[in-house]
C-alpha cells in the first residue's frame, strides 16, 4: 500500500508526453492532468513537431477537461532566431498553451506574452543554488534531473518559494549521461541534443573488446539503460516536494502513452484518496 506523508496542501499533477495532437488527446482521455507537446521548431525532439493549429486543438480539448498543455521550446536559440522564437511563443500563447518549457535564458529577455515559464531539465538544476536562481529569475516551475535523491529534492524544495513548483520524471527512457547535460551526440556526429537532434548513440549495439582486440561481447546494447519506473516511489517523491510527475516519451506511440498514463493516473488517484485531504 502506498502511504502518503505530505502535510503541505499541494495539488499533484500527472504529466504525459505527446508526439502529436491525437496522442495528446488520448492521454487526456486516459486521465492525465497535463500534456507536453512540441511546436514546429525549437523543441528538444525535432521528430515530434506540431503546427500551432494542432496545438490549439489540443488546448481546446484539454481545457474542457480541466487539463493543461505545456509546449516545449527547450532548445538553445541562436541570435538570428530570436524574432522567430518570439513569434512562436506569441503564437503558442494565442493557441491556448498554459506554459512553455524552456532551456535558453535568452527567452527571459524576449518580447513575449505573460505565459508561465518552466525551466527544462536541460537547465541542469542539480543544486539549491541553481534552483534559487531560476526561481528568482521568474520561472514558475523547475524540472529536476532524474539523478537527484529524495534528500537532494528536499533541499531544493526548502530553498525556493512555496509557489514555485517542482517537476520530476517517473517513467520512461533514461539518458546514459547526466540529464540535460549530454554532449555525446554532438561530439560523435555533430548532432546536438540541445538543438533537438540527439542521435541516441547510446541506444545502438556495440562490441566490447579488450586491450588486445579480443571481442568479449558482440552486438549488444551496452550503453542503453533500462527504462525508469518510479511507480512505487510516488508518495515519497510527493513528500520530498514534487508536485508534477512526468512520463518521458514524446517519440512513443499512442498505445504506450495511453497505457502508461492510465496506470500512473490510478496510482496518483489512490495517493490522493489516502491523503486525508492534505492535497
Amino acid at each position: 500500500m502506498i502511504k502518503n506523508k505530505v502535510s503541505i496542501p499541494r495539488p499533484l499533477e500527472l504529466l504525459a508526453p505527446a508526439r502529436n495532437a491525437d496522442i495528446a488527446i488520448s492521454a487526456i482521455m486516459a486521465g492525465t492532468d497535463a500534456v507536453y507537446i512540441g511546436p514546429d521548431s525549437h523543441g528538444a525532439r525535432r521528430a515530434a513537431a506540431n503546427t500551432l493549429s494542432d496545438i490549439a486543438r489540443v488546448a481546446e480539448t484539454a481545457h474542457l477537461y480541466d487539463a493543461k498543455v505545456y509546449a516545449t521550446v527547450n532548445t538553445l536559440v541562436y541570435d538570428e532566431e530570436i524574432r522567430t522564437v518570439e513569434r512562436l511563443i506569441n503564437g503558442l500563447y494565442r493557441a491556448g498553451v498554459d506554459a512553455i518549457i524552456v532551456q535558453d535564458m535568452g527567452i527571459l529577455r524576449m518580447d513575449i506574452p505573460p505565459i508561465d515559464l518552466h525551466a527544462s531539465t536541460q537547465c541542469d538544476i542539480r543544486t539549491p543554488e541553481k534552483a534559487r536562481f531560476l526561481a528568482s529569475a521568474g520561472f514558475s516551475r523547475l524540472v529536476l534531473p532524474r539523478e537527484l535523491s529524495l534528500e537532494e529534492i528536499r533541499k531544493i524544495r526548502s530553498a525556493i518559494p512555496e509557489d514555485v513548483e517542482l517537476e520530476a520524471f517517473i517513467h520512461g527512457a533514461l539518458c546514459v549521461s547526466y540529464s540535460g547535460d549530454c554532449r555525446a551526440s554532438y561530439m560523435a556526429g555533430g548532432r546536438s541534443a540541445n538543438r533537438g537532434e540527439c542521435a541516441q548513440i547510446c541506444r545502438l549495439p556495440y562490441d566490447l573488446t579488450d586491450s588486445d582486440g579480443n571481442i568479449l561481447v558482440k552486438g549488444k546494447h551496452l550503453l542503453s539503460l533500462r527504462d525508469l519506473n518510479r511507480s512505487s516511489s510516488i508518495s515519497d517523491m510527493a513528500d520530498a516536494g514534487i508536485m508534477s510527475f512526468k512520463i518521458e516519451g514524446r517519440l512513443k506511440e499512442e498505445a504506450y502513452v495511453k497505457n502508461v498514463t492510465a496506470w500512473y493516473s490510478r496510482i496518483l488517484d489512490r495517493i490522493v484518496d489516502e491523503s486525508d485531504g492534505r492535497y
